[in-house]
């Protein structure tokens, strides 16, 4: 373990360093010979990248299937990704490396395998009796497209249509053909002299496994026999069929077509069908045959033993239905439910009691799978009532704009978040439980809360409980009820600083310890929210407007909106006049005619309601200058325990005491560095063009990606106030790759560079603000797109009631650090090296009277620091960790050396910094532009994984990234799903443990009974053996050229996962012995059983034998 001498690194600090304040000779440093030498825990091996879990609703899904003894559900997505869902808590995700979409899902029903089959023409067999699924065989088919798949129960021969109209068969076991082949000009008749389309359906008969159905899209049916390769019966429909489906006794079956029809067969009738039906037609009174309408694109014919049979439909309404929502059409009997759905439906399944096809099927409910979401219906119960979703699928119920995860968070915030959430459920679900609950959860669990944090385009702030790598939505805070509805177009004068989405969340400050939230958002808005659990109403909703100016001397402003001189403390003596209580008239404009003092959103004027959660403390606006909108805000940030809110964009900052309700501070940035500016700028008045440049994080549009995916641009990157990207970013984008190609600074224009420099960072904290200081106190650190650091101190009055009497005394320090780009995160560091979090006030109700005791220990008490210095020497030192978008550095302070410097790019730029706690120590956390993730020790700035991970193909990641403590980081990576990863070596190997099991041993239920007169007669099922039709002494093999077989690697998956860690062990062996105590006790019940059916068989074998040798008794 190395251990760090920081006496030894001060020697000659001084020489390459940039900044304008360690060019002066550095400072004797106080302590002396008594340095303390820091000793760093965090070595390289502790460190390894992996994917964890990936939540939320699989992006663009495109296939379906349901396992009905596991209870697993299975969805495949154009992208090759498959997601597989058991009991709430258990999901998987799995991807397809060639990255092609899903065309079929087919479970192997209780044997823990599923078969995909994707639009590049592969099959593949995936092993889902192992944590981590992975494909056993795949079979690429060279010279035919795969058009349609069906395996039917209990069979290892799957049927393969093609889009020649050929049908192979392909063993599941081996994944290898066989050389039975259904040619198409065999299946049709001769006469016919079209080809009847490609493959759209394949089923056997229910009750005779030698019998095939194969419907063609032209609208022909055939039923082939196995057996004697030869076509029963051919069924013509002059129009275009897309599904196919069986009544469960296999005389009947129902077919779907393209002028929204329903044709019903008789299997023995192939001249016409019984009946013709067009549920959504108009029924025209002469007889005419109806309206034709949309395509039914798939229908499903499910039975009942006490009733009428089930149809199930999608599509088939009229066409002069404009702009209704899309439908699942449910008839049972005499009565049509017509379900309207939010989204196109993808495609939906019956759930049945049996997975035998032919018995009666019992229908119980009907999952639909639409484009963004995933619905459950109930058919049980009157009006088909949805079943409540337990999985966190609605991530993108508005697209998300922001996000920030909390691990090691105080363990009373889930059950308090959780306690007002609950009031929010909706109502009117089923009340059965969910039906789809196969698999088991996985053993080991993290026993830290973790918290994720979404901010959406819609204003909404969703907090999710991430614990133990499952996710499950805790509060819904809908930021947007502030705010006066626009109700047209022409009454929304104010909002047009934005396009669309007025109220998105741009960025969330959040303190965990006390629970103060503060959010800001795309019309230059900050909202301050206080926890509390008791509801209120709100007379008036106390706002602040803030004119944050980029001149000195402005004429046309206010003298009030003067921004005060460096030189004098900004304090309680000069805040802005603007009275909480009062709601400013938003018409005002300047003597020229332009838009001036007008905020973009106006604040209601009328009572609110707030409900237990996160209720409004305080909104402040920025207000238009001139006919100039204010610009986004870039960097936020709220302490709990001085009661202030900073916030930043390219213009300047602004401070607000909350507690106050008054502004404390208002600068441009040239402005707070006074006299000491490297760049020796002019302040001049805001430019008057609608392209501001530096860090406006506004939305832009991503090319290739839909416009949901909305997304931010990182923190110096020039961008456009509308949702579309300036032209001088574009050559940023490399299409080739699909990736950054050069740093984003250089994107900022050369004019712009020095005039629009943004507030990038912001950190309260109490540290030594200059040179001179021998005790910390409370000051605020300001960060820049242009790499200066700043400082400003800060003077609290004491707390209780002065707090709110005397004024908070705000003035720059004239403290200035430097590096090399924009500054991304600040934090600082006791004299150990151990993390120094900012001081925060404690969560306590603050809607309910306190007594006058209270009172007393109120105004005693002191805001909280939980540093583990604040029981040492004053005089002890303290260090600054400060990290840019290309290098890092600590800092010691008082003396502000720099102790360590760590380049950590030179060629990319470093889109999300965090320092997070790992192991009982620190470390910095790095995600580049160009897809590497690096750690680096502190103090030293050791260098401990650099891995590379991912490009930056879009502007969401970078908007979305986020590392937290114990090694666990996040990004969106699609618009609607999270994927969590570690970089904790610890967690890797914790995490086959963690992950849910998604098979589960379960017996298959018995077979429908088939009954003794059946049997004797000839009624019931048929079976047929296939292996002696398709296996290769009878049919021979397959020609070579027609598809290859592929070894896939989960055979060494399959190893690993079987040796997944003695705890896993243990269990298994401990479920084992559970299972054979439970197994020993049914044993003489089925012994019992297995000799009465003994009995029976051998009587039934004399009966048949019988029936065999004497035919005079049944010839009548």
């Amino acid at each position: 373990m190395r251990k760090f001498n920081i006496r030894k690194v001060l020697d000659g600090l001084t020489a390459g360093s940039s900044s304008a304040s360690q060019q002066q000779q550095p400072q004797q440093h106080p302590l002396g010979s008594r340095e303390p030498e820091i000793q760093e825990t965090l070595q390289s091996e502790h460190f390894q990248l992996c994917k964890t879990v990936r939540h939320g609703f699989p992006y663009q899904p495109s296939a379906l299937a349901f396992d009905p003894v596991q209870k697993i559900l299975a969805v495949g997505t154009q992208t090759g990704a498959l997601r597989l869902f058991g009991r709430p808590g258990v999901e998987c995700y799995c991807q397809h490396d060639s990255g092609a979409a899903v065309i079929q899902l087919q479970f192997l029903i209780n044997e823990g395998a599923l078969v995909s089959a994707l639009a590049d023409d592969t099959l593949h067999l995936w092993n889902l009796r192992q944590k981590r699924p992975a494909i056993l065989h795949s079979l690429k088919f060279c010279r035919e497209r795969v058009t349609f798949c069906h395996l039917p129960f209990q069979s290892k021969w799957l049927y393969v249509g093609t889009e020649r109209g050929n049908i192979h068969i392909v063993n599941v076991e081996s994944f290898t053909l066989s050389g039975y082949v259904i040619m198409w000009n065999k299946a049709i008749e001769l006469s016919s002299k079209s080809h009847p389309g490609p493959v759209v359906h394949i089923s056997d008969n229910p009750m005779d496994e030698g019998k095939l159905l194969i419907g063609f899209e032209s609208g022909t049916v055939v039923l082939w026999d196995l057996k004697s390769k030869k076509a029963d019966y051919r069924y013509t429909y002059d129009e275009a069929i897309h599904s196919v489906a069986w009544h469960h006794e296999g005389k009947q079956f129902i077919c779907s077509h393209s002028d929204g029809t329903l044709t019903i067969w008789n299997v023995k009738s192939p001249a016409k069908p019984v009946q013709t039906i067009t549920p959504h037609g108009k029924q025209l009174k002469d007889g005419k045959k109806p309206e034709p309408c949309k395509p039914i694109l798939k229908v499903e014919f499910k039975t009942t033993r006490s009733g009428e049979p089930f149809i199930i439909l999608s599509g088939g309404l009229s066409y002069d239905t404009v702009g209704r929502r899309p439908c699942l059409t449910v008839m049972h009997g005499k009565s049509t439910a017509v379900l309207e759905m939010d989204y196109s439906i993808v495609d939906f399944l019956t759930l049945c009691e049996t997975p035998y096809p032919n018995d009666f099927q019992e229908p119980y409910a009907v999952v639909v799978l639409l484009e963004k979401d995933l619905v459950l219906i109930d058919l049980a119960q009157n009006g088909y009532p949805i079943f409540e979703n337990p999985y966190p699928l609605s991530i993108h119920e508005s697209p998300v704009t922001c996000c920030e995860y909390f691990a090691d968070c105080p363990v009373d915030l889930i059950p308090a978040l959780y306690s007002v959430g609950a009031r929010q459920k909706r109502q009117g679900y089923s009340k059965k439980e969910w039906p789809i609950n196969g698999g088991n959860w996985g053993l080991g669990a993290q026993s830290y809360p973790e918290i994720i944090i979404t901010g959406h385009a819609d204003g909404s702030v969703k907090f999710w409980d991430a614990s133990a790598i499952m996710l499950q939505v805790l509060y819904k805070l809908k930021t947007s009820k502030v705010f006066e509805k626009t109700r047209n177009k022409d009454d929304r004068p104010n909002t047009d600083i934005v396009d669309e989405d007025p109220y998105a969340i741009q960025i969330i400050s959040w303190c965990p310890e006390s629970r103060m939230l503060c959010i800001a958002g795309v019309s230059a808005h900050v909202i301050i929210y206080r926890f509390s659990k008791q509801e209120v109403v709100t007379e008036v909703i106390p706002m602040l407007e803030v004119r944050l100016l980029y001149e000195i001397n402005d004429v046309e402003s206010p003298e009030s909106e003067q921004p005060p001189t460096l030189s004098t403390p900004v304090g309680g003596s000069s805040p802005q006049p603007i009275p909480p209580q009062s709601h400013p008239s938003t018409s005002s404009s300047s003597s020229d005619g332009l838009r001036d003092n007008v905020p973009c959103l106006k604040v209601k004027n009328s009572p609110l309601k707030q409900s237990p959660g996160y209720q409004t403390e305080l909104v402040i606006q920025l207000v238009w200058v001139s006919g100039e909108p204010p610009q986004q805000i870039t960097s936020l940030a709220i302490n709990s325990s001085y009661g202030l809110v900073v916030f930043g964009n390219c213009n300047g900052i602004a401070m607000v005491d909350y507690l106050q309700k008054s502004v404390l501070l208002n600068l441009g940035t040239i402005e707070l560095y006074g006299s000491n500016d490297p760049y020796r700028r002019e302040p001049r008045s805001p430019r008057k063009s609608r392209q501001p440049s530096g860090a406006g994080l506004c939305d832009i549009s991503e090319g290739s990606i839909v416009p949901e995916d909305r997304c931010k641009s990182p923190t110096s990157a020039k961008m456009s106030r509308k949702l579309s990207l300036p032209t001088d970013l574009k050559p940023d984008l490399d299409v080739k790759d699909n990736s950054f190609s050069r740093s984003r600074s250089s994107s900022v224009t050369s004019i712009d560079k020095e005039s629009r420099e943004a507030i990038s960072a912001l950190h309260f904290c109490e540290t030594f603000t200059r040179k001179a200081d021998s005790s910390p106190s409370p000051c605020l650190w300001v960060g820049t797109t242009l790499g200066t650091v700043l400082v400003i101190a800060l003077n609290l009055p004491p707390g209780g009631e002065q707090r709110l009497l005397q004024p908070v005394i705000v003035s720059p320090s004239g403290t200035i650090l430097r590096l090399k780009g924009a500054i991304l995160r600040m934090a600082f560091l006791d004299t150990t090296g151990c993390l120094m979090p900012p001081a925060y006030e404690p969560w306590k109700e603050h809607n309910v009277p306190e007594e006058k005791d209270e009172k007393e220990k109120l105004k005693k008490r002191r805001p909280v620091s939980v540093s583990p210095s604040s029981s040492q020497e004053i005089s002890e030192n303290q260090y600054a960790v400060i990290c840019s978008e290309k290098q890092a550095k600590v800092i010691s302070l008082p003396t502000q050396n720099c102790a360590y410097k760590q380049n950590i790019t030179e060629t990319s730029f470093v889109l999300r910094g965090d320092i997070v706690a790992l192991s009982n120590s620190i470390c910095l956390a790095c995600f580049c532009a160009n897809g590497h993730i690096m750690t680096f020790s502190l103090p030293s700035l050791r260098p401990l994984l650099d891995v590379y991970y991912l490009p930056l193909t879009n502007m969401r990641i970078a908007r979305t990234f986020c590392f937290t403590n114990n090694g666990q980081a996040l990004y969106l990576v699609s618009p609607t799903e999270i994927q969590r990863l570690t970089y904790s070596q610890e967690t890797c190997e914790n995490l086959q443990e963690m992950l849910g099991e998604l098979f589960t041993p379960v017996e298959t239920p018995e077979a429908p009974n088939r009954g003794f007169f059946k049997g004797l007669f000839g009624g019931g099922a048929q079976s047929l053996d296939r292996e002696e039709l398709f296996g290769e002494s009878s049919s021979g093999k397959a020609s070579r050229s027609l598809a290859q077989h592929i070894p896939g690697p989960g055979g060494i998956e399959g190893v690993k996962g079987a040796a997944s860690g003695v705890v896993g062990e243990l269990a298994r062996a401990r479920l084992a012995l559970d299972e054979r105590g439970q197994k020993l006790g049914d044993l003489e019940e089925r012994t019992a059983a297995m000799l009465s059916s003994a009995d029976a068989f051998s009587k039934h074998a004399h009966e048949m034998m019988l029936k065999y040798k004497d035919k005079k008794w049944y010839q009548f």
